[in-house]
């Protein structure tokens, strides 16, 4: 049974209020994933959700909010963004529906929200307003079980890697990768390069397949990143499933 949910995030951002706007509206690619925005009440939104949806809110560097309908329920989410001496402070709300395993799906979301907003507190703090070659893979459904083990090893991440480590990730096929370590718990890894954010999600935390998302700041990044990722996670997998 369908059940409506909220997830809230709120905290302070390393950025002028203007800075955190142009980054939700203009530059989610950066920190999150390219979706468009038509500035100004009832514009269209595109990238966010399947069907599409509205702004309804549209107050620079203040308050911005949009709302999306299909046959099975809604999604809104709502920014409110406020001054803090040389910060911004921003309230975050996501509201819908969720069916399935209701008490699954909303812990996946509560989770994957505070690693998105930490992304995008490190995209206004060292990449703000530079444009993101954005690339996506998502492993084989075998990697559902205990991929994200899996995962670390193949990338070589050592198994106590912390924030502020710096680290030397070697995938085969895709260019080795040197940076810092900004984020690292049970179901998610962030690490920050010198032009780039690298994100690996643990997805198989809640049965579902591990992935990768890439930011890609410098000029000449390869729109192909992705099909070369998709290429790496599955023949990790693949080795996987023969052992």
């Amino acid at each position: 049974m369908s059940k409506d949910f909220e997830v809230c995030w709120e905290g302070r951002l390393p950025a002028a209020p203007e800075v955190v706007w142009d980054a939700i509206t203009v530059h989610c690619g950066g920190w999150l994933w390219p979706i468009a925005y038509e500035p100004g009440v009832g514009g269209t939104e595109a990238g966010l959700t399947a069907a599409g949806g509205t702004v309804t809110t549209w107050e620079p560097s203040r308050h911005f909010a949009t709302r999306a309908t299909d046959g099975t329920g809604f999604n809104e989410l709502d920014y409110r963004l406020e001054p803090s001496g040389t910060g911004t402070y921003l309230l975050y709300r996501h509201r819908g529906v969720m069916g399935g395993d209701y008490a699954l799906e909303l812990d996946a979301c509560r989770r994957h929200t505070a690693f998105y907003y930490h992304s995008l507190g490190q995209y206004v703090r060292h990449f703000a307003g530079r444009e993101a070659v954005y690339g996506t893979a998502e492993a084989p459904e075998i990697s559902a079980h205990g991929g994200f083990a899996t995962l670390r090893r193949a990338l070589g991440v050592a198994d106590d890697v912390a924030v502020g480590d710096r680290v030397r990730l070697t995938p085969v096929g895709p260019a080795p990768i040197e940076g810092v370590v900004d984020y690292a718990d049970e179901t998610f890894l962030g690490v920050r390069g010198a032009d780039a954010l690298y994100r690996f999600y643990g997805r198989d935390a809640w049965k579902w397949p591990v992935g990768v998302a890439l930011h890609l700041f410098a000029d000449g990044g390869d729109a192909a990143v992705g099909e070369t990722w998709q290429t790496w996670l599955d023949g990790v997998f693949a080795t996987e499933a023969v052992a």
